[in-house]
């Protein structure tokens, strides 16, 4: 399970405070791939953000005995002052190993990004970063219980999508998705039931094509 006590998640706007959640309480279930549906906007890679622990809530939390990976793709968990080594080196770090070259080294060979490997985040595109978070991911010698992706597929060159996806599929099998993504037959091929972000909260449904006909009837009819 993954519990969502009480959170709200809200940014301070010209138009006042905007609330991404509100209020939201759920025990989310985790023993099917879950994909999480929602227009642009509406604070998909939020949710995933908040779960990997690369964002925070702006009330309440969220927490779970499992072991979550931070959020592979587009937003990825980088911190943007700090080169991609020095991400590397402190997420090494929280995780007990002392010695933090040998899992360097494995994302330098994997994201394969040449010298800005060593320059600050900031400064990478969406798929350098995409690259790096994954590659991070993949580099430690533990298995996480649940895989966090947002967008991941629609970064990248065809070599690097190959690259991740066959790796990936080794993962799926062992492993518990949480994904986003704009293509639903990607959903459709990966996860079995779905999450619905629905006026400011989570909408959990066990099935995928039950989430699917709560999307379209919320935001496509």
């Amino acid at each position: 399970m993954i519990y969502f006590d009480n959170l709200s998640k809200s940014y301070t706007t010209k138009q006042g405070r905007h609330f991404v959640f509100k209020d939201l309480s759920l025990n989310l279930p985790i023993d099917k791939n879950i994909a999480v549906l929602g227009p642009n906007g509406v604070g998909k890679s939020t949710l995933i953000r908040m779960i990997g622990g690369a964002d925070t809530p702006t009330r309440g939390h969220i927490h779970s005995p499992l072991n979550i990976s931070w959020p592979l793709g587009l937003q990825g968990g980088l911190q943007g002052s700090m080169s991609a080594r020095e991400n590397v080196r402190f997420v090494a770090r929280i995780h007990g190993y002392k010695h933090t070259l040998p899992i360097e080294r494995r994302v330098q060979d994997f994201a394969d990004i040449g010298h800005f490997f060593d320059e600050p985040v900031k400064n990478y595109s969406s798929g350098m970063r995409s690259r790096i978070t994954f590659g991070l991911t993949m580099a430690f010698d533990f298995d996480f219980d649940v895989l966090l992706i947002d967008e991941l597929g629609a970064v990248g060159d065809a070599s690097f999508r190959q690259k991740s996806e066959a790796i990936l599929k080794e993962k799926f099998n062992q492993t518990r998705l949480i994904m986003v993504s704009h293509s639903l037959n990607e959903l459709k091929r990966h996860c079995q039931a779905g999450l619905v972000i629905k006026q400011q909260s989570l909408l959990y449904f066990d099935t995928l094509s039950d989430a699917i006909n709560e999307y379209h009837h919320t935001y496509v009819n």
